[in-house]
């Protein structure tokens, strides 16, 4: 009997210690989060959390990460205009910046507006530089000059009528000329101008004073077997 007894709380004793041990022995291993990262999502939400803090309502950041306080005055980057800091964000000034010449050649953005450094001493005419102020003739006719204005202002000669019928051009006069004075046509022939002329053995003629497009006036006088132009 007792012997009997002592099998049974044997038996008692390993059935607790399988109750505790065997759970123990089969549970599942704990899961290391290095082995399984989050999702991608989830991670960098994460790490904007913790590299990127939100400074809406408390202050402003600028292009180099410097906090503002509400209030303050700032640039918020190397060319830009000054700001102050509010609830909502930066508010910039918004000046009228004046304008940059046409002929400006270099332009620095170091503050608010843009500036001009340099501009363009010269005339650029038919593809030829010209200093300001400096004058030349690029055909005989013309007259021109660079302007302070870097634009190049020209004169072409306005050439009188010539006084005669048989103007020649010279080189480099942008004008004809009369080598032999004022004349006129009288029939085919050409006559000096201010004097009477006698073209034949009936007819002197002179030229009309001013008038030297207009053919020659004449007088006729007697002759025989000879006709009278």
């Amino acid at each position: 009997m007792e012997k009997l007894r002592r099998g049974m709380a044997l038996r008692i004793h390993e059935a607790w210690i399988l109750l505790f041990v065997i759970p123990a022995l089969v549970a599942p291993a704990a899961i290391n989060h290095e082995d399984y990262p989050a999702d991608e999502g989830d991670q960098t939400s994460s790490n904007d959390n913790l590299i990127f803090d939100d400074y809406r309502g408390k202050g402003c950041v600028d292009d180099s990460g410097f906090v503002y306080k509400l209030g303050e005055r700032f640039f918020p980057g190397h060319s830009n205009c000054p700001c102050v800091c509010t609830e909502d964000g930066p508010v910039c000034d918004q000046p009228e910046c004046p304008k940059i010449h046409p002929k400006c050649t270099k332009v620095e953005h170091n503050g608010c507006c843009p500036e001009c450094k340099e501009v363009k001493n010269f005339c650029e005419y038919h593809g030829k530089n010209y200093k300001i102020l400096e004058e030349f003739k690029p055909s005989p006719c013309e007259w021109c000059r660079c302007e302070p204005s870097n634009e190049v202002h020209c004169v072409v000669a306005d050439c009188a009528v010539p006084e005669c019928v048989n103007p020649v051009y010279e080189p480099e006069q942008c004008c004809p000329v009369c080598k032999n004075g004022p004349n006129c046509f009288a029939g085919t022939t050409i006559i000096p101008a201010g004097i009477e002329v006698k073209v034949d053995d009936c007819n002197i003629c002179h030229c009309h004073n001013g008038d030297w497009w207009k053919p020659a006036q004449c007088s006729k006088r007697e002759c025989q077997g000879k006709q009278a132009l």
